[in-house]
């Protein structure tokens, strides 16, 4: 007889119509950038997302499975939520916003949305529209240090699926914050630094200091000029090759590694 306790098997449901509700209710969490807001719950898709989720000690509402993937799926993934959802294959793209959909996800409710932590080292998102710019800034946050992102108002949605796909788990690591209004930033702490693609000093000239708050701005009009007023330091990235400008998501990563660089012995 084993020593260990097993975990309840949990109730599975099957579905194969597509006007179920919670097909419905899936299908809208998959294609909408704001769905989640609404239903207070996110969809990942995909096996990536759902670990990453797991392993930050995140714990699912449901566990969806395609008909196909049911009888292969491993124990682990089939006793971790409340209630395992089964669907028919010819349902995976009405729940799906991959062009080949994943065979299984998670429901999770949505985090609920942090205080803002006035001396986190922070990156602050003034209106970045681009959900793969916002997630693979995302990503670099969590890399180098950087626990806290304050998203203004105008910016993309960051729970929106695709930005939790070019996140790829980041979000599970860190303390998002979204809707802000631009005075919210008063209560920082630490110094706000603004990059532009013509003015301020150099970053490679630079001592960058960590913790800060690093603010990256709109795609094409760059960081509006109230915000530009707040920062402590404004700083440029050189560009030797002669490019007008950096892509924003790539502008962060450099600026965001650089602060790293003071933290070294």
């Amino acid at each position: 007889m084993s020593g260990g306790v097993e975990r309840p098997v949990v109730p599975v449901t099957h579905i194969s119509s597509r006007d179920n509700a919670l097909i419905k209710d899936l299908h809208r969490l998959s294609q909408g950038n704001t769905a989640y807001r609404k239903q207070g719950r996110v969809w990942l898709e995909g096996d990536h997302l759902c670990r990453a989720a797991l392993a930050r000690g995140f714990t699912p509402e449901l566990a969806v499975f395609s008909a196909s993937f049911w009888p292969l799926a491993p124990v682990e993934w089939t006793r971790v939520a409340i209630k395992n959802i089964v669907i028919s294959d010819a349902l995976l793209p009405e729940v799906s916003g991959l062009e080949s959909p994943a065979p299984m996800g998670f429901v999770m409710a949505l985090p609920a949305m942090p205080a803002l932590q006035p001396g986190a080292a922070s990156v602050i998102l003034d209106r970045v529209q681009d959900a793969g710019n916002v997630g693979s800034i995302l990503r670099s946050a969590a890399a180098f240090g950087f626990s806290q992102v304050i998203a203004l108002k105008g910016a993309a949605a960051l729970w929106s699926p695709k930005v939790l796909r070019a996140g790829m788990g980041a979000h599970f690591g860190l303390r998002l914050i979204e809707g802000v209004e631009l005075d919210a930033l008063e209560a920082l702490t630490v110094p706000v630094v603004v990059t532009s693609s013509h003015h301020g000093a150099y970053l490679h000239q630079q001592s960058v200091p960590m913790p800060c708050a690093w603010a990256m701005g709109h795609e094409g009009q760059g960081v509006c000029d109230a915000l530009m007023a707040r920062a402590s330091l404004q700083v440029r990235i050189a560009q030797p090759g002669g490019e007008e400008s950096l892509n924003v998501a790539a502008a962060a990563a450099i600026c965001l590694y650089a602060s790293t660089l003071s933290l070294s012995p």
